[in-house]
């Protein structure tokens, strides 16, 4: 079966290649994922897949950063112009509730779960010619949205798996969830899946993340990872009163004032002694003229901690500060939650039972040496695997490595498709293995 496993996959190769490509031409940010959600949940119906798409992914009331009605209504038609197709583009989908979930039920047996994220990033793509999307046509048809860090991997790799996994159906004994998540970049999309239950009677749950190929990941898969960071990131505006700043700078209250002085005292947080913490203000705007005392200044700031423990230090830290500094300019402030995540790790007794899988049913690929490498960054699948954990069950986030042609997070991002069907190999082999019961 094993090796009928790889046949299978090997033979979604040009159909991988063709679908990563475009995911890659129409790439959607968070809560934007619209044409990619009803791409993904019309593929699942048609494999046979019983699909949850909307309110029954996403729980309403948990999602951070969601846009404007305006923002959706005018992406919805965008989605449709380029593709979308149309019998899956419900209200609730053009509402920006994106992310799907495939379920294959097949009798009684453990629950796996597997994690696939297919937002994309806020970059505006590379249009040089020694970019290869951009030669060979399928470069981002959306401006100022790119997929630089291999979301279109995932969703076309956790497709691929999708169509492998039907066809073991009378082989397997328990329940498959595919997981396609929004929202990752920023943090946002893995909460209201958690809050809604889907990850509540999961026994084995594994995700994995395309990376570059060199350093501790030595191989073609590093079965597990751990050390991701901490996050709580924020959208923080400050409201004063405005004045002519000549005639009557008395009657104002400076918003610039108060979010230059937050922006100050938060770089001067003191780092905390157990290990790594971050602060960041990555943007700051505000002001209409330079003769008016501004009344309104808004930024976006993150901090990060080795643990949630010392993340959530740093939030108490970083609220208490942007209060302080409207109190002291007599402004208001408000905080506004744009997404967060946990510290995470894999169980190295399931992450050791995949490196075995791999090594012993798909010696084509290497297992890297390292197998238990430590992230960087933040990632909320965290929020899955702890929840998993939580109630006993085994969790792994492992590594994809493909060569690159630059860095992720670039705007000449782009990696060895090879990668797709090695994505495929890898998640078909550990379900059957987990769902098979010894039945050979």
């Amino acid at each position: 079966m094993y090796q009928k496993i790889i046949e299978y996959a090997e033979a979604l190769d040009g159909k991988s290649r063709a679908r990563r490509r475009d995911f890659h031409k129409y790439p959607e940010t968070a809560w934007y994922e619209m044409r990619t959600s009803a791409i993904i949940a019309k593929t699942l119906t048609e494999l046979g897949y019983e699909v949850l798409t909307g309110k029954a992914v996403c729980l309403e009331t948990e999602r951070f950063g969601v846009p404007t009605k305006e923002q959706l209504d005018e992406h919805a038609a965008l989605a449709l112009e380029q593709g979308a197709p149309a019998d899956y583009m419900t209200e609730e989908l053009k509402q920006g509730f994106t992310g799907v979930i495939g379920i294959l039920r097949c009798g009684d047996g453990p629950v796996a779960a597997l994690r696939f994220d297919i937002d994309a990033l806020g970059l505006i793509e590379d249009s040089t010619p020694d970019h290869r999307p951009y030669t060979e046509g399928f470069p981002s048809q959306n401006p100022g949205m790119m997929h630089a860090c291999g979301h279109d991997a995932h969703a076309t790799i956790g497709l691929g798996t999708a169509e492998v996994l039907m066809k073991l159906r009378d082989h397997l004994h328990g329940t498959v969830k595919l997981i396609f998540q929004p929202g990752e970049e920023g943090a946002k999309g893995a909460r209201p899946i958690v809050a809604h239950g889907h990850l509540d009677d999961v026994d084995y749950f594994v995700g994995t993340h395309v990376a570059p190929t060199g350093g501790p990941d030595d191989g073609d898969v590093t079965p597990g990872t751990y050390g991701s960071l901490a996050t709580s990131k924020y959208d923080v505006h400050y409201y004063g009163q405005a004045a002519h700043a000549g005639g009557f700078p008395e009657n104002g209250k400076s918003a610039i004032v108060a979010a230059a002085n937050a922006v100050l005292n938060l770089t001067a947080i003191p780092r905390h002694s157990a290990g790594i913490s971050r602060v960041n203000v990555g943007t700051i705007q505000g002001g209409t003229g330079r003769n008016v005392i501004p009344d309104h200044a808004w930024m976006q700031i993150e901090v990060r901690g080795e643990t949630t423990e010392i993340n959530a230090y740093m939030d108490e830290q970083a609220r208490r500060i942007c209060e302080a500094a409207a109190a002291m300019t007599g402004c208001e402030v408000k905080i506004v939650p744009q997404g967060a995540s946990e510290s995470q790790h894999s169980d190295l007794d399931f992450l050791k039972q995949i490196g075995e899988l791999v090594r012993e049913h798909l010696p084509q690929l290497k297992v890297s040496s390292c197998e238990n490498a430590q992230n960087w960054g933040s990632e909320d699948i965290s929020l899955m695997m702890n929840r998993v954990q939580a109630h006993g069950s085994k969790a792994t986030y492992m590594r994809s490595m493909t060569d690159m042609a630059s860095a992720q997070h670039t705007t000449a991002f782009d990696f060895d498709e090879k990668v797709l069907v090695d994505g495929i190999e890898t998640f078909s082999v550990i379900v059957y293995d987990l769902l098979k019961q010894d039945e050979e």
